[in-house]
């Protein structure tokens, strides 16, 4: 049995983190849900820089959106909800098979919204619509000026993945956000059934720390991190607050390990993955890390659910001088401005190869 299909039937989602036009038209997607265990997946706004720039195969449709006066954002829209919508559709059986826990895609907003909660909001109401999928997810950063953003979708009934979680604070906000807007729907007498997953960063931790740490430290920060934030994750489902909206019918806000690529040449091109198995979590992997857990991955057992052994790594960092709540506060911001470099190449990007063709 390949590691894929151990870490599937364990009970954890594996994700994509990757959408290119041609991994649906060469059928390579459906392979990966056939033979790899995908049942969902991810992008973001480099993944669709990439794969423009690198590509032919949006330039036809890129004309003719140039062509009916599309630009910039909307141009780039079209593009992105045309992919996700065939890949939304592949993944339509297992949505519909997992009474919708699984079988998701996901569409970020644009990041230079990141300050306006209410613009944010109508975006992600409206890219819903426009795409006219159940499992469509909207991405929101869970940063402190996301969280109104994030409850609001909620509460408008838009499931939404938050992104650019790195800390315990981070998780536990974003799942604030989720509940106060479930809890609003219940008293509006609405159906709290709304999906969401938060997204909690992995490798960077490793990246940020590798060349500041003892040899006997290295590419144990990001593990550490995402054991402590399960087991934040599975005190707050066992919290009265949260029994008493599954009462209601709401369904968890499932936790989400990305950014599981790994970083550091010298480790294990799947470090991330079997360290991290967890039921009823899920962990969206880049192309390469997928391909490598296939392979010659290991499922060797779960996250323990109590944070002891995570807790006493986070004690030897502090130990060799790296404040890990400073360092995380500090990966959020970078990451924020990553997105939003990463937004304007994109676009860009999509002006360049307009002129180009035209």
């Amino acid at each position: 049995m390949k590691a894929t299909q151990m870490l599937h039937n364990l009970g954890q989602s594996i994700w994509l983190d990757n959408i290119t036009r041609e991994l649906l038209d060469s059928g390579t997607l459906k392979r990966y849900i056939d033979d790899l265990s995908v049942t969902g997946l991810t992008s973001n706004p480099s993944i669709f820089d990439h794969a423009v720039t690198h590509s032919k195969a949006y330039d036809a449709e890129i004309l003719r959106l140039v062509a009916r006066g599309l630009s910039g954002e909307a141009l780039f829209f079209e593009l992105a909800v045309q992919d996700l919508t065939r890949a939304a559709d592949l993944f339509g059986p297992i949505h519909e098979r997992t009474a919708s826990v699984d079988g998701w895609v996901s569409l970020e907003v644009s990041p230079l919204l990141a300050y306006d909660a209410k613009a944010t909001v109508a975006e992600a109401e409206s890219l819903h619509k426009k795409a006219g999928r159940r499992n469509l997810f909207i991405k929101i950063p869970g940063t402190k000026e996301g969280a109104p953003a994030i409850e609001e979708a909620i509460f408008s009934g838009v499931p939404v993945n938050v992104t650019l979680l790195f800390t315990r604070d981070h998780y536990l906000a974003a799942a604030e956000a989720y509940m106060r807007g479930l809890e609003r729907r219940v008293a509006a007498g609405l159906s709290p059934d709304v999906r969401s997953v938060a997204s909690l960063f992995i490798s960077r931790w490793d990246k940020a720390t590798m060349d500041k740490v003892p040899d006997s430290d290295r590419d144990k920060l990001g593990v550490a991190i995402g054991q402590q934030v399960y087991a934040a994750y599975r005190d707050l489902l066992d919290s009265n607050r949260w029994q008493r909206l599954a009462n209601c019918g709401a369904r968890e806000q499932r936790l989400l390990f990305a950014s599981t690529g790994t970083k550091d040449p010298k480790a294990s091109d799947v470090l991330y993955v079997g360290a991290l198995a967890a039921p009823n979590t899920v962990n969206t992997m880049p192309e390469e890390t997928l391909l490598a857990f296939g392979e010659h991955g290991r499922v060797s057992g779960v996250i323990p659910r109590g944070g002891a052994d995570c807790e006493q790594v986070l004690a030897e960092f502090g130990k060799v001088g790296i404040d890990v709540a400073k360092l995380g506060v500090d990966l959020q911001k970078e990451g924020a401005r990553s997105f939003d470099d990463s937004w304007q190449d994109l676009l860009n990007a999509i002006e360049a190869k307009s002129r180009a063709l035209k």
